[in-house]
Order: structure tokens, then C-alpha cells, then sequence
């Protein structure tokens, strides 16, 4: 049995006897920590720390003309880097598979939970609208990047005040009273499958073990907004009820760090 094997199996007999490679329990974050305002040349931005991952979110904002089947409604637009200083698994150039994954976790999350009223964003239907962009970096990465992402992109989009802006020429160096129309706080919570057992928040280590994983957006009422599948484990429908259930709930204990 190879090195990989070996590992898989330890972390399952952990489970087994209730406890996982840090001591934490199944269903158990590691210690969340969230600052937002980390850096004034963003229209907002916040920094996530979740055990020793660490990702920074940034907001931005242009005026574009709006996409001719939504001539009155802003958008925004994520996109993810992964830097090769925080991982030794990272590398340079293009987005990835992996970078590709979570930008569009992140994207689903807010677009399809209307947390953003994109109407809201209009400035001259047909013409002018704003358009939020959402660049993510990673500091750190020691497991769980999309649900540090996600809350690292809340944070900072709860954060964000628009530029000044006078009709023709944006000020990026005045901001603003008005905040981002953000009108509702869709939390991501990612449920994984290790052997029989389902856990939250994995390590680096506890990522590899890891057969099938479900990512949760969802809002206060246990309203779904979206979901994302991973692994190559197939999953019953009992697993995924159970790993739903388990992502809303863990998901309101997170929804007060954005407010």
C-alpha cells in the first residue's frame, strides 16, 4: 500500500473512534477569524483565515454596458489565483482546474442567491451599469479554499462603497456613501466523504482522503441557492440529504462573522 493508501486509512480509523488528525470533531470548524478593510485601494476587501488557510478578497468596480438580454442589470465577475507562494501544489500562470472550480462556486453562490440586486446597479438601462469585480488570492491554502473563498468575497462585497463617479469618469480615490446593494447573505459550507463518515472543513491531509464532497450555498431560512459536487465517489441520495443538512446548519454559525 502506497503512502496515499496509508494515510486514507489512518484518517478513517480516526474517524471511526470519533476524532480527526487535529483532534476535532466531525462536524467542527477550525478556528475562523475575519477583518474586513485590509486594504484601501479596494472598493472593499476582507481577509479570511480559517486554521492556517488564509485568502484575501478584493472588490472592484468598472462601468460596462450591460449584456443585451439584461439592459438594466449590473453583474459581477470572480476570478481566483491561486498563488504558488502558499502552496507547494500551486504554480504559476493560467487558472487551473482548481481556480476555475472555486470562481465559479463563489460566482454561483452570490448570482444565484440574488444576495446582489444587479438592478440596483444600473446607472442608464441600455448603456451604463456597474460591474463588480471580485478578485480572491490565496495567502495560505492548508485545506478548504472554497468555503474561505466564499465567506472571504461575502466579507469583502459587504465592505465594498462605490467609487464617485459623475456620469463620465470614475474616482477611484473618493468613495461614495452607498454601499453595494448586498440584500441577502448566502453562506457556502462544503460537506466531504471520507469512507462513511462526513466531515467539515478539511485539512491539506484530510483533502486527499476525501471521496465525494458537496459545496452548500444557502441563507437564513435554509433557503438552497446552489450546489456543487466534487470527487469522484458517487454519492445516494441519503448522503446528499444528510450532507445538505449538515452544511445549512453549520452555515448559520458562520453568517454572523458577515453580519
Amino acid at each position: 500500500m502506497n503512502e496515499a493508501g496509508h494515510s486514507h486509512n489512518h484518517i478513517v480509523k480516526l474517524l471511526d473512534a470519533g476524532f480527526r488528525l487535529d483532534g476535532r470533531k466531525a462536524e467542527e470548524f477550525r478556528e475562523i477569524s475575519l477583518e474586513t478593510g485590509v486594504t484601501k485601494t479596494a472598493e472593499g476587501s476582507a481577509r479570511v483565515k480559517i486554521g492556517g488557510t488564509e485568502v484575501m478578497a478584493g472588490v472592484k468596480m468598472e462601468v460596462v454596458t450591460p449584456y443585451p438580454d439584461a439592459p438594466e442589470d449590473g453583474t459581477i465577475i470572480v476570478n481566483v489565483e491561486l498563488m504558488p507562494l502558499s502552496s507547494p501544489d500551486f504554480e504559476s500562470g493560467p487558472p487551473g482546474i482548481e481556480a476555475i472550480e472555486i470562481s465559479r462556486v463563489v460566482d454561483r453562490g452570490i448570482r444565484e442567491s440574488k444576495a446582489l440586486n444587479f438592478r440596483k446597479l444600473c446607472i442608464e438601462k441600455d448603456k451604463k451599469v456597474w460591474a463588480v469585480l471580485i478578485d480572491l488570492c490565496t495567502i495560505n491554502a492548508e485545506g478548504n479554499l472554497l468555503d474561505a473563498c466564499a465567506l472571504a468575497a461575502l466579507a469583502a462585497l459587504r465592505d465594498a462603497r462605490l467609487p464617485a463617479y459623475d456620469g463620465e469618469k470614475i474616482d477611484y480615490r473618493s468613495k461614495a456613501k452607498d454601499s453595494l446593494p448586498l440584500e441577502k447573505i448566502p453562506i457556502s459550507v462544503t460537506v466531504s466523504k471520507i469512507g462513511r463518515h462526513f466531515i467539515i472543513d478539511p485539512d491539506a491531509e484530510e483533502e486527499k482522503a476525501i471521496g465525494a464532497r458537496i459545496t452548500v450555498a444557502s441563507l437564513e431560512d435554509g433557503t438552497l441557492c446552489a450546489m456543487q459536487k466534487g470527487g469522484d465517489e458517487a454519492l445516494a441520495p441519503d448522503d446528499v440529504i444528510k450532507m445538505i443538512d449538515i452544511a445549512t446548519a453549520k452555515a448559520n454559525e458562520l453568517r454572523g462573522m458577515v453580519g
